[in-house]
């Protein structure tokens, strides 16, 4: 099978490089280009059997059918999300998605918790302060979250890392999740409305569903409490952006970490650094001191990419062999 592989960087070509060399995917070849997959990038595909993609990509309705006009029968997503595909046209179209539904939920989670270690202890400014020898220590007081109640919102695998972390630190763990992880023993679940009023911190980790959208929005942050910390390393739309900022500017959150925001698509894992951003919402979210902002890097450890990699090549894997892997959306 040959796969066409769009938005590579160079830990994706090294990771995927090494398994190809080293493991038994001897009917697999890899043909690495930089272009994230888009409507205008699919004809790159013709003549290639599958192509692997990611969450930040675009497999809207005009990509999936460039991508079937050129003979792809496979789609291969190296992540666990997939609310970017159009599945219903795909399934039309008669080509198969897999993906990586589980790679390192710890991964995630502790990156959740160093935003919310970060935010609330304002390690990103001491950081400045400090190489600018400036010690002193005005607004940078955090709060102690021993003793105080997290929220999570989504008990999967990542939200389960994270209640447990939470757990950790002396947190009392109350969670929201339609479908209760009954290995959360310590965890009390709650309904939506009494883990808003609860909580002192707030942990998104539920998928992106039509349901969902904007779930944190004006009313529902109306429901917190005040100087509530919120984290999300789940999706972007999740949160109402222009409540979010609101929020911030009234007072209500003590501290803001976000690996994921509604406008990444396009810029994420792009260098900006020499260009004015077209959208003013991330700048904004910048400007206030208790935020902090990642470039969804929440699963970025070497655990997680080598699971990644070895997961997306065996469900190429078992597509060529005729086997199901379990992966199959």
């Amino acid at each position: 099978m040959n796969i066409l592989f769009f938005g590579t960087k160079s830990y994706d070509k090294q990771f995927f490089e090494e398994l190809l060399k080293n493991g038994n995917y001897h009917d697999l070849e890899i043909t690495f280009i930089e272009p994230n997959l888009s409507s205008e990038t699919a004809r790159l595909a013709d003549g290639f059997e599958a192509v692997c993609a990611f969450v930040n990509m675009d497999l809207s309705e005009k990509t999936v059918r460039t991508l079937h006009k050129c003979g792809v029968k496979l789609i291969l997503m190296r992540c666990a999300g997939f609310n970017n595909v159009d599945l219903d046209v795909a399934k039309e179209c008669g080509m198969k998605i897999m993906r990586v539904p589980g790679y390192s939920p710890e991964a995630v989670a502790e990156h959740a918790m160093a935003l919310v270690l970060t935010a609330d202890r304002h390690m990103h400014k001491a950081y400045i302060k400090c190489r600018e020898n400036n010690f002193n220590l005005a607004g940078l007081m955090g709060v102690n979250l021993y003793g105080k109640t997290a929220g999570i919102v989504g008990t999967g695998k990542i939200g389960a890392a994270m209640a447990r972390i939470c757990h950790g630190f002396g947190m009392r763990v109350i969670g929201y999740d339609m479908y209760p992880n009954k290995s959360l023993d310590f965890m009390e679940y709650v309904d939506f409305d009494h883990l808003l009023a609860e909580a002192d911190l707030i942990s998104l980790h539920c998928p992106l569903t039509e349901e969902n959208y904007h779930l944190i929005n004006k009313d529902t942050i109306s429901k917190m409490k005040d100087g509530v910390m919120l984290v999300n390393t789940s999706r972007g739309a999740l949160i109402k952006t222009d409540d979010l900022i609101q929020g911030i500017r009234d007072g209500k959150f003590f501290a803001v970490g976000l690996d994921v925001y509604e406008e990444e698509t396009g810029t994420v894992y792009e260098d900006m650094s020499d260009r004015i951003l077209e959208h003013s919402t991330m700048a904004r979210l910048l400007s206030f001191p208790n935020v902090m902002v990642t470039s969804h890097q929440g699963f970025f450890t070497v655990e997680a990419l080598e699971a990644i990699s070895r997961t997306t090549l065996d469900n190429a894997l078992a597509y060529v062999e005729g086997r199901e892997s379990g992966n199959e959306l």
